[in-house]
C-alpha cells in the first residue's frame, strides 16, 4: 500500500517550503467566496484555515477545489461545500464543546477551533493511527492549540471527557446511531451525521430533549465514507 504521508526529512534538514504556502490565502478567500449562501462566520473560519496542510502533497494542486480529496485508506477530506455545512449546522458559538467522530485529517477540526474560542474545547476521534499521527502534526503547526485528537473506535465516542454540546459524525451512518453519542451530549445539545436507513444519505441533525436526541433537521443528500469498526486479534475487522 502507498502511503499518503509527506516524504521523510533526513536527519539535519529542513522540509522545503510547500509551493502554496505563500497564496494559500488568496485562494482559501477564492474558496468561500464560491461557497455564496453558508453561515458567514464559518466561512470567515474556513479562509483562515490552509486546507493544503491537510491535504497529502499529490493532491495539494486541488486543494482549494471544491471537491473531497482522499487522505488515507478509505478516508478523505469532505469538499468546502460540506464542511461549511456541518459546522453550520452546528450552530457553534464560543465556548462550545465539541467532538467529531472520524476527524480523519484534522480540517474540520481547525475549522471549528476558529469558531469556539476563546472558552470552547474541540476533540478529535479517529481510528486509523497515521490520520491520527498526521492529524495531531498539521494541527500543532495551523491550528489553534485547542483541539484534542486521539485514536478510537467512532460508536463509542470519548466518554473520559464528555459531556459535549455538538457531536459531529463525518462518516457514513445507517440504522440507528450509536448509544454512545446521545449519552455524551449533553441536554439541550446537537448530533449530526450523514445518515440513512436506506441508499441515499442525508445530513441529519437530532437535538437531545428530554434525555433523548429526536430530529429536527433533514438536510441535503450527501456522500461520506464508510465507518470502519476496530481490527480484531486475527487483523480482520469486527
Amino acid at each position: 500500500m502507498t502511503s499518503l504521508r509527506d516524504p521523510p526529512v533526513p536527519p539535519g534538514e529542513e522540509r522545503s517550503p510547500d509551493p502554496l504556502d505563500p497564496r494559500w490565502r488568496a485562494l482559501a478567500r477564492r474558496m468561500v467566496e464560491l461557497l455564496e449562501g453558508e453561515e458567514p462566520q464559518v466561512l470567515e473560519a474556513m479562509a483562515e484555515v490552509p486546507r493544503h496542510r491537510f491535504v497529502p502533497p499529490r493532491w495539494r494542486a486541488e486543494a482549494y477545489q471544491d471537491t473531497p480529496l482522499p487522505v488515507g485508506p478509505n478516508a478523505t477530506i469532505s469538499a468546502p461545500h460540506m464542511v461549511a455545512l456541518q459546522v453550520g449546522y452546528a450552530r457553534l458559538t464560543p465556548g462550545t464543546k465539541v467532538l467529531e467522530v472520524g476527524s480523519g485529517s484534522g480540517y474540520l477540526l481547525a475549522v471549528m477551533e476558529r469558531l469556539v474560542r476563546p472558552g470552547g474545547q474541540v476533540f478529535g476521534l479517529e481510528i486509523e493511527p497515521e490520520l491520527v499521527a498526521r492529524s495531531e502534526g498539521t494541527l500543532s503547526e495551523v491550528g489553534e492549540g485547542i483541539a484534542r485528537v486521539r485514536q478510537g473506535e467512532g460508536s463509542q465516542g470519548w466518554a473520559e471527557v464528555a459531556p459535549f454540546d455538538r457531536v459531529l459524525v463525518s462518516f457514513a451512518v445507517r440504522g440507528p446511531l450509536p448509544a454512545a453519542w446521545g449519552e455524551q451530549t449533553a441536554e439541550g445539545g446537537y448530533v449530526l451525521a450523514p445518515w440513512g436507513n436506506g441508499g441515499v444519505l442525508h445530513l441529519e441533525r437530532w437535538r437531545k430533549v428530554g434525555g433523548a436526541l429526536v430530529k429536527d433537521r433533514h438536510g441535503p443528500p450527501c456522500l461520506f465514507v464508510s465507518g470502519k469498526t476496530a481490527p480484531t486479534v486475527d487483523g480482520s475487522t469486527s
